[in-house]
Order: structure tokens, then sequence, then C-alpha cells
């Protein structure tokens, strides 16, 4: 454990060399720019089946938990309550999401490749691109299917109880509750594998990143709940930004984000640096 938090720390001083800081910023500004037209299209298409309402209100729970309540406030007045008809508007949507998820994608490589010490033109402009653009779709396919899991998990859960007993509620209600979370960090760690994985020109067995997926899930989770208590409880962005302000605590909380996932791949880097020392100790005894 000593040995791994050492490693950890180094993985931090090297993230500030390799600029991280500067790479979430960039990063956490891609995302802002696919998150509302994303979630636009999103609630329009829910809005159109017959669950739809009922469909809306889980994702609403969910967003109330992650996300800073100034940022749940904004989601609610714009994007939750609005409704898109035309086929031309959600194409335009959609499209500027895959543009802002590209972008967002290749400035999280480009922290990959510092994090491993790459050369810049290690895949070249184009090769680049396209592997960023197959990214998009490997992180939120599953991230979706975890979406759906949590969704229709309080429907699951309200039916486990209506069937359990009286004195079995409580014990049901609350490992229930424990599985769908453990479904959200493992999709999490799982998301962070495969872009780690497929995100960085080294051929990476999928072991050998999850150490930096697993660091920056448990980062992640904390640091959101805990910026969400600043928000709520310290800091009135509202008062120096105004109306604006819900739309900066977006951003911050999508730079913690972004940070989070570049730690994590600093750590695999420093792990990956370490067993390429040991194979060269190796072959010099040999």
């Amino acid at each position: 454990m000593i040995r791994f938090l050492l490693k950890f720390r180094k993985a931090v001083l090297l993230a500030f060399e390799h600029d991280v800081v500067n790479t979430a910023k960039a990063a956490a500004y891609s995302g802002m720019l696919m998150l509302f037209p994303a979630l636009l299209v999103l609630t329009t298409l829910l809005a159109q089946v017959h669950e739809g309402p009922t469909l809306m209100g889980e994702i609403r729970s969910i967003f109330e938990q992650l996300l800073p309540s100034d940022t749940m406030d904004l989601l609610q007045s714009y994007v939750l309550t609005r409704r898109i008809y035309s086929g031309q508007v959600i194409l335009s949507a959609t499209s500027l999401s895959v543009f802002a998820g590209l972008g967002m994608m290749l400035s999280l490589m480009e922290g990959f490749r510092r994090a491993y010490q790459l050369h810049p033109e290690a895949w070249g402009f184009w090769g680049r691109r396209l592997r960023a653009m197959l990214l998009v779709p490997i992180a939120l396919v599953p991230l979706s299917v975890a979406t759906l899991v949590i969704v229709f998990g309080h429907q699951i859960e309200l039916w486990m109880i209506d069937n359990s007993g009286h004195e079995l509620r409580f014990i049901v209600l609350i490992f229930w509750r424990m599985a769908r979370w453990s479904v959200a960090l493992i999709t999490s760690i799982t998301v962070l594998t495969a872009l780690y994985h497929f995100g960085t020109k080294r051929k990476e067995h999928w072991l050998w990143v999850a150490p930096g997926a697993t660091a920056s899930t448990l980062i992640w989770f904390p640091a959101t709940l805990a910026f969400g208590w600043y928000v709520t409880r310290i800091a009135d962005y509202s008062m120096f930004y105004g109306s604006f302000g819900a739309g900066i605590a977006t951003l911050v909380w999508l730079y913690i984000t972004a940070f989070s996932v570049l730690i994590g791949a600093e750590l695999n880097g420093v792990l990956y640096g370490d067993r390429q020392e040991q194979i060269s100790a190796q072959d010099t005894i040999d």
C-alpha cells in the first residue's frame, strides 16, 4: 500500500509537469459544449416514449445526486423543461455534441500521450482524430447501459419492496441501492479502462490500465460530493457571475472530472515506466 501511495505521489507531481491543469481545462470546455445539446436531444427522445415522464423524473433524481445544485437548476430550467420537434434541430444538436465530444477526447488523449511520454506525432493527424472519434461511442455505450440500469432500477426497487415481507423491506432497500451504485462505480472503472487502453499508442493490457481507472474513479466520486457540498453550503457563484453562475459551476465540475481522468492516466504512465525499467534490468542481467 505504501509503495502504491508513493507511485501515486509521483504521478501527481508528473501531472503538473505535463500541464494537466490546462489539458483538463480544454477537456472541460469541450465537455461543456457537448453536455447540453446531448441532454437536450436525450430528453426530447425520451419524451416520445410512453414512459417518458417517469424516465425524466428518474434522470432528474440521478442528476440531483451527481451534479452541483446550481448545475441542476440550470438543467431544470434550460434542458429538462424544453423539447425540440424539428428533425433538423435535433440533427444539429447531435452533430454539435459529436464534434464537442471529439474535441474532449482529443484533449484527454493529449494528456494520455504526455503521461506515457510519447512523441507528439505518434498517431499522425488523421489517425489521432479517427481514434478519438471511435472512443466517443466506446465511452457512451457502457454509460448508456449503466444509465438504463439506474433509471429502471427505481421501478425494480419498488417492485421488490412491494413483493417482500414487511420485515425485509429495509434490508432489500439497502442492498438494492448498494447494487445500483456498485453498477455506477463498475461502469466508471470499465469506461476509463477502455479509454486508457484504446486512447494511447502503447499496447497496454487491460489489467495494466485498471489501477489508473480505479484511482480516477475513487478520486472523482468524493471530489464530486465535496464540490457539491461546497457549492451548496459555502460558494454562491451567482453572486459573482450572475445568471452565468450555474454554467460556471458546471464547468468547474467538468474540470474536476477531466482532472481525475488525467491523474489516472499519469498513474498508469508511472506504472508503465516501472515495468519498462524492470524489463530493461532483466535484459541486462540475461
